[in-house]
């Protein structure tokens, strides 16, 4: 992982660091703001309250994952893309503009059917990301306080996400290894997911599953904890706001 940042502040510069901004950008306001809902929504069909069991909140962030990743792929694939294209050889870059751009020369280069590619494990990976961060984090946060330690405040959430972080980046990192390299494929049947587990399995062994799991948790665990800490104000936010009588929120 220093390697690799050493190498990309080398040859592009310090700016390097931030390739691809504009799909995250398009990730998260498709995929987050979707399992954010989807995740509050799930929990109030399957009756799960404050003090829900893990297996209910765990099946709760399975369904949102599952809408979510549906949603956000098209996103995924720019950001996948956009962020992997230094990467290569200049012959075989994208060089795509911005996300914007991305997606137009997806349709048009490749059809409408590339807006799905890798979407079973973008779908499979959404699943086990919100299955173990959202839920570990409402369950930790939960156990947390039950031990008399913890008030509802920004260090329970910080520890609750903390945790969370982590359950999330080992459950997902499977999934994560096959979508990136799925979506980042552009021959012809190079890109089934067959095709990909053979193909690792045979040139790196079973490990390559959890291949890149430092930067994966380095970039996760920051996003978790930010993503959780600026949601629990947020709410606290608005239900002050609602408390003073402003119900427009």
């Amino acid at each position: 992982m220093i390697e690799s940042i050493k190498k990309t502040v080398r040859t592009a510069g310090a700016r390097g660091l931030f390739d691809g901004i504009t799909g995250t950008w398009l990730r998260q306001m498709s995929y987050s703001v979707c399992r954010f809902w989807a995740y509050d929504e799930s929990k109030k069909i399957l009756g799960a309250g404050k003090d829900a069991p893990a297996w209910k909140l765990g099946l709760a962030g399975s369904m949102a994952g599952g809408i979510a990743g549906l949603v956000g792929n098209p996103g995924e694939i720019v950001m996948v893309r956009l962020q992997g294209d230094f990467a290569k050889a200049p012959e075989k870059r994208f060089n795509y503009n911005h996300s914007v751009d991305a997606l137009f020369r997806m349709v048009r280069e490749e059809g409408v059917s590339s807006l799905a590619r890798g979407v079973g494990p973008n779908v499979f990976r959404a699943i086990l990301m919100n299955a173990s961060q959202l839920a570990s984090y409402d369950f930790f946060k939960a156990e947390l306080l039950k031990t008399g330690y913890f008030q509802d405040n920004i260090a329970c959430h910080f520890t609750a996400s903390f945790a969370a972080g982590t359950v999330a980046t080992t459950v997902c990192s499977p999934a994560d290894v096959l979508k990136s390299r799925i979506m980042n494929a552009s021959g012809p049947g190079s890109n089934s997911t067959l095709a990909v587990i053979r193909s690792s399995l045979k040139n790196e062994g079973a490990m390559f599953m959890f291949k890149g799991w430092l930067p994966a948790w380095t970039r996760l665990q920051p996003t978790t904890i930010l993503i959780f800490l600026i949601f629990e104000q947020l709410k606290n936010g608005v239900d002050h706001s609602r408390s003073l009588g402003y119900d427009i929120i």
